[in-house]
């Protein structure tokens, strides 16, 4: 289910809660599921249970996840979370596109690459 990469560059909890996320909206955690406890979670990748305690954390305050105390962590509405987060990365990339055109990169440039095409990088 959740993969590791020792040679991703960034923290084990943000590739743990990135894997979740991308399970939860493209449904393969269906809402109201049992997410896997943090310490079974966290002895199944061996790594640190504070770990995955954190990449919950986040989630939770991201709205992909609801705790119920003394129950566990369970999938919440991706309905929801799924425009809240397309909300979050249009604005992203309204910024990063504001960002490239102080630098000079051209409109025609920044549709390319919108579209996939291969830019001069």
């Amino acid at each position: 289910m959740i993969q590791i990469n020792y040679r991703d560059p960034r923290p084990i909890y943000e590739q743990v809660k990135a894997s979740f996320r991308q399970l939860i909206l493209s449904g393969v955690l269906r809402p109201e599921e049992k997410m896997p406890s943090v310490r079974e979670l966290a002895s199944s990748l061996a790594i640190n249970p504070n770990t995955i305690q954190r990449a919950y954390r986040e989630l939770e305050q991201e709205g992909y996840i609801c705790s119920v105390p003394g129950k566990g962590s369970f999938v919440a509405d991706a309905s929801d979370t799924a425009a809240m987060r397309k909300r979050e990365l249009v604005v992203r990339l309204r910024e990063t596109a504001d960002e490239l055109r102080k630098l000079g990169v051209g409109e025609d440039e920044l549709a390319d690459c919108l579209i996939g095409g291969k830019g001069n990088d």
